[in-house]
């Protein structure tokens, strides 16, 4: 198993899950989170006090996939995730060594 974590633009991911849920994939993640990819305007930029930097809201999209998958994955996202800018944000694959279920029954 894989888990995929993107980090893409707010405005791309409607697009994103929508394509990936039509490929079958369902379990999905979304976080927003303060990143510093390049913004898109001025409107998405904000400059954080915390961290002294200048950030966006970002989503981290995570979703575990059978390792066949991956590729697939990736692909849908990089296709749907673009902004037209050179860098419009990251795709990382890291491996699962262990998954357990959650039992809901008592």
């Amino acid at each position: 198993m894989k888990e995929i974590k993107a980090f893409i633009h707010r405005n791309r991911i409607t697009d994103v899950i929508h394509a990936l849920k039509e490929a079958g994939f369902r379990h999905l993640s979304i976080v927003d989170v303060k990143g510093t990819l390049k913004a898109l305007d001025n409107k998405e930029q904000n400059y954080s006090v915390e961290l002294g930097s200048a950030v966006i809201t970002e989503i981290k999209l995570e979703l575990v996939c059978d390792d066949a998958q991956v590729d697939e994955a990736t692909q849908l996202i990089q296709q749907h995730a673009r902004t037209g800018q050179t860098d419009a944000g990251w795709i990382y694959v890291i491996d699962i060594d262990q998954t357990i279920r959650i039992n809901g029954s008592k």
